[in-house]
């Protein structure tokens, strides 16, 4: 993403908040989701779409520079897969657990295990060690396999909802499923409150879009330093 199309993201946004939540903008609202979702993750290969801002990062992306950590830059040490990764996982369980109520994407079609790495959580609370043993070990592929999967089943669940569902809450037993899952880490209380405070429109605007597109700028940050 250029600076233009950062611009016209951030527009559509701000649009989008101001009507996520009215029945009779139900439409022109999933249009607009659609439009963000789309343009952060890596597009299909042969498609003939816009590179997206997750196209851009990987172009030329040097696999020393995506495990590197920490890194100085501003608002975050992380390294560019443990961004990749948290954002996915923040909306694996979001829309899985606390939105739809069904299966996480982490626990289909193996990704657990391909993405060689023994963290279930969010990521939120991860100590240095962690974090370094992540960004050592995941598998690549698996992750972009894994990102792939989690932002089709998220178009899926939008595009099944009806007028008046953007307002709808998760529910305790949702919330236990979250921890019983052990998606977040216990000491993360935080997190657990903040979601408990989100209807299904502020997860979308916030897990689904904002979140995503904060971190892919704090990864794209971390190319820029790294590969100058």
């Amino acid at each position: 993403m250029n600076s233009e199309q950062r611009n016209y993201w951030n527009g559509q946004h701000k649009i989008l908040s101001g009507m996520i939540t009215k029945p009779g903008a139900h439409t022109e609202a999933a249009a607009i989701i659609l439009e963000l979702h789309t343009a952060l993750y890596a597009s299909e290969e042969g498609n003939g779409e816009q590179a997206t801002y997750e196209d851009a990062l990987w172009d030329q992306l040097l696999e020393s520079t995506a495990r590197s950590y920490p890194v100085q830059t501003p608002g975050s040490r992380n390294s560019i897969v443990w961004h990749l990764w948290h954002s996915a996982r923040i909306e694996d369980i979001t829309m899985n657990i606390l939105g739809a109520d069904r299966e996480q994407v982490l626990h289909t079609e193996s990704f657990a295990d391909r993405l060689q790495i023994p963290f279930p959580h969010s990521g939120n609370g991860m100590s240095e060690q962690d974090i370094a043993a992540l960004s050592a070990e995941i598998d690549l592929g698996a992750l972009a396999a894994y990102r792939c999967a989690v932002a089709g089943r998220t178009r899926c669940i939008l595009s099944a909802l009806q007028p008046g569902q953007f307002t709808a809450r998760a529910t305790p037993t949702q919330f236990r499923r979250v921890r019983e899952e052990q998606a977040v880490l216990e000491t993360e209380q935080w997190l657990f409150d903040y979601w408990s405070g989100k209807t299904f429109a502020g997860h979308v605007l916030m897990p689904v879009t904002r979140h995503n597109f904060v971190h892919l700028t704090k990864a794209m940050r971390v190319k820029q330093k790294l590969q100058r």
